[in-house]
């Protein structure tokens, strides 16, 4: 069992704090890597929830290779975000309050999986000309990135 399934087996919908790590991919040509999420048919970074014993960037790494089959190199903190402008509840009722930790990546290796259980696609895309349904919570990320606030960003 995994650690949401064990501590929700106990709390069950009650809000949760939950951290979030995610990898902002750049190919050769400066495009992000997204892929389309089977859940709920939005467009995002490849990312998710932390399990125990994980650092962040041990998550970042197991998510992205899960959601795209890709190895990521050296890893920068872009940002993290937290508090109240971060609470969901989810499809099924949970709730939660996210703090998640954003990373940016231009190394990798592997070749990109563009559909498996938690992707219905994957590809890179310019910042000019992103697909319109972007996954909600995520479009904070695209706007700092396209901005020129400072780095790491903590909100």
């Amino acid at each position: 069992m995994d650690y949401i399934s064990y501590v929700r087996d106990m709390v069950g919908h009650k809000p949760l704090i939950m951290v979030v790590c995610g990898a902002i991919i750049f190919d050769e040509f400066g495009r992000i890597l997204l892929h389309l999420r089977s859940d709920n048919k939005t467009w995002g970074f490849p990312g998710g929830y932390m399990e125990l014993g994980e650092s962040v960037k041990d998550t970042v790494r197991r998510e992205v290779f899960e959601e795209t089959g890709l190895q990521l190199g050296a890893l920068t903190l872009f940002s993290i975000y937290s508090g109240t402008g971060n609470k969901k509840t989810l499809v099924n009722g949970d709730q939660v309050e996210l703090v998640q930790h954003w990373f940016t990546c231009h190394e990798f290796r592997g070749e990109l999986v563009k559909q498996n259980e938690e992707s219905l696609d994957a590809a890179f895309f310019s910042l000019d000309n992103l697909p319109d349904n972007l996954f909600p919570s995520q479009q904070k990320v695209i706007r700092d990135l396209k901005s020129n606030v400072q780095r790491p960003i903590i909100r």
